[in-house]
């Protein structure tokens, strides 16, 4: 929530969290109203807000059918559901799955969100050696800016002259994470 703080310092967010988590635990922050819940129902009214943010949560989601019915139900109409997810990336903190860009595609319109896009984040190389090395912060730099294995996607695109989108695609094949952008239908 630091970037949308510092994007709009006025900008008021909600936390939610499953109850007894180690994020509500560990929670420092006191900058926001926080929440907790049982993981698929979400305690607010339908149509409430304007824009629901989903970082690296979906791939510890048990059940994410009912849990995406849920954000979009909280959505007002036009709303979006930003966030990122884990695809190829190494089994971590409880994690229960790790989703392609199609079949996360697939959920979010089950739940009636329009996906608007899809872009690969750090590669599953760069994630699977930073796990075996236990984790240095050398690899840190990689989730603000092109990661290796996606350097070399990029260079052989531009040899191979593909567009942007031909080597996102190919970006996404490999990407230990990806972000996503969806829209719930309805009034902007």
């Amino acid at each position: 929530m630091d970037l949308i703080h510092r994007l709009d310092p006025g900008a008021e967010w909600t936390g939610l969290d499953v109850q007894d988590s180690a994020e509500v635990r560990t929670r420092t922050r006191t900058d926001a109203e926080f929440h907790t819940f049982d993981g698929e129902h979400i305690p607010f009214e339908g149509c409430r807000f304007d824009i629901v943010y989903s970082h690296q949560v979906l791939e510890h989601v048990h059940r994410p059918e009912p849990l995406l019915a849920e954000v979009a139900r909280v959505l007002r109409p036009g709303g979006l559901l930003a966030g990122s997810t884990s695809q190829l990336e190494p089994f971590h903190s409880r994690s229960t799955f790790g989703y392609t860009p199609y079949g996360l595609s697939l959920l979010l319109e089950d739940a009636g969100l329009e996906v608007l896009e899809l872009r690969p984040s750090i590669d599953a190389l760069s994630l699977i050696i930073r796990r075996g090395l236990g984790g240095p912060r050398v690899f840190d730099r990689w989730w603000a800016r092109e990661s290796p294995l996606n350097r070399v996607i990029d260079a052989f695109g531009w040899g191979a002259r593909l567009d942007v989108g031909a080597r996102n695609t190919a970006k996404l094949l490999f990407c230990g994470q990806f972000t996503f952008l969806a829209r719930r239908a309805g009034a902007a």
